[in-house]
């Protein structure tokens, strides 16, 4: 596991200056994007979004020196599916949108509510539901998730339903592997350690090399939701304390 060095004020100020450049990336594409969703074509909106999650990654690589290795890359289908994702930090959702082709998040309803950022991600095609009903949060999820698998999208699911510290773990929810099955497509698995970097609210960045690793997609026309759920959990946790003590 990753040992974080003192605090220093160059960590500081290259936190700092990487929330600077952050914030003001989001702000100027927030009109951008808010115009670009009054077009039929959710192309381009797809493409904007892209456009900041690449430009936020290079920028933590260029002022925080937190760089990425992804490996398993040759296990994504051609076909889309879902993506069950350990969710440790802000890093993830940002690399995920890249890696996966036409990426949706399942996102708490209350992320819709914060300025700039939440009025952009209520111009896509994201499932957001209320936890506080978890049924009608699942037969929500369920609903909206096939309508956007058949529209062709990645549909992105952290089990944990909450960023959890390195080291740690929380309980695994049973909605990828339920929603895989109902949809007939498969769960890929996804581990890294972003947290030992880029802690979950954490304001300082330290330098490193963040390492993501996918894991072989698990068909949901053959398997039980049971069964895939475990897989996913026993895979990803494996590749946890494989990351984490290498």
């Amino acid at each position: 596991m990753n040992t974080h060095k003192p605090v220093t004020p160059v960590l500081i100020l290259r936190s700092a200056l990487f929330f600077l450049i952050q914030s003001t990336i989001t702000v100027v594409m927030t009109p951008v994007v808010l115009t670009a969703s009054l077009l039929p074509q959710y192309e381009y909106r797809y493409r904007l979004a892209r456009l900041w999650a690449w430009l936020l990654i290079q920028s933590l690589q260029l002022i925080c020196g937190v760089r990425h290795q992804i490996e398993g890359t040759e296990n994504i289908p051609e076909k889309n599916g879902i993506v069950a994702s350990k969710h440790q930090s802000a890093w993830e959702t940002l690399m995920l949108y890249l890696v996966f082709p036409k990426a949706v998040y399942v996102l708490k309803q209350e992320l819709l509510k914060i300025p700039f950022f939440g009025w952009c991600l209520g111009r896509y095609h994201h499932i957001a539901i209320d936890r506080g009903q978890p049924r009608a949060a699942l037969v929500s999820l369920v609903k909206q998730g096939i309508q956007r698998l058949k529209e062709g999208h990645w549909i992105i699911i952290f089990p944990e339903g909450t960023r959890v510290a390195p080291g740690e773990k929380k309980r695994y929810a049973g909605s990828a592997g339920i929603l895989a099955q109902r949809a007939g497509v498969p769960v890929v698995p996804v581990a890294h350690n972003a947290g030992e970097y880029w802690p979950r609210n954490g304001f300082i960045k330290y330098p490193g090399v963040i390492r993501m690793r996918i894991g072989p997609p698990l068909d949901g026309k053959e398997l039980e939701a049971a069964e895939i759920n475990q897989r996913v959990e026993e895979w990803i946790e494996a590749r946890m304390n494989e990351i984490s003590h290498s």
